[in-house]
């Protein structure tokens, strides 16, 4: 999940969804406020939990078709902002960025807790594996060419501009969701 703010300078011509949708349930509401609070028992859920991190713990987990994979604490990637990480032998990087309201903490989505954005890319170009570090105004730069990118994965300036990362799939969701469909996954906390 994207803000609006991001989506919309980085895509000025897209078209969004109508608020009219002929149901009395508008967009930007929540009927399930609270819903993410981490000490909470996760809603609908039948099975048995994985007590690693708390089951409303947030996370992003990745699955590669080559069968590498794991779960990364959201709380971590919060604190760096920038993970580099190799799956096996497959470095990869997963970005944050603030500014994203939480669409389960309150019945207004606009008034939930910021959760921030993800995203997670092969952090190799044109063969050369990069190293990225956070910047303070929400991006990236890799200490190999000191170019500069966003959350889109794409390079803003320097010799890489123009240049995007490779999107990887991955899924932000709560703990006990990926533990559930991916027990076998390791977790990076």
């Amino acid at each position: 999940m994207i803000s609006w703010v991001d989506f919309k300078s980085t895509y000025p011509d897209a078209q969004v969804l109508s608020v009219q949708t002929g149901f009395q349930r508008s967009y930007g509401r929540n009927p399930y406020a609270g819903y993410d609070n981490i000490n909470s028992f996760p809603f609908a859920f039948v099975g048995d939990l994985d007590s690693d991190l708390p089951a409303m713990a947030r996370v992003v987990g990745i699955d590669l078709e080559n069968g590498e994979g794991g779960a990364f604490s959201l709380e971590l990637l919060q604190e760096n902002q920038v993970l580099n990480e190799l799956l096996g032998e497959f470095p990869i990087v997963l970005f944050w960025k603030s500014g994203t309201a939480s669409a389960l903490d309150s019945s207004s989505i606009a008034n939930g807790r910021d959760v921030g954005t993800t995203g997670v890319f092969a952090a190799t170009v044109e063969n050369q594996v990069l190293t990225f570090s956070a910047l303070e105004d929400g991006l990236f730069r890799d200490q190999e060419t000191g170019s500069t990118w966003d959350i889109f994965g794409k390079a803003l300036d320097g010799s890489l501009a123009g240049s995007s990362l490779t999107r990887l799939p991955h899924h932000d969701t709560f703990w006990f969701a990926w533990a559930a469909f991916v027990p076998e996954s390791e977790l990076h906390q």
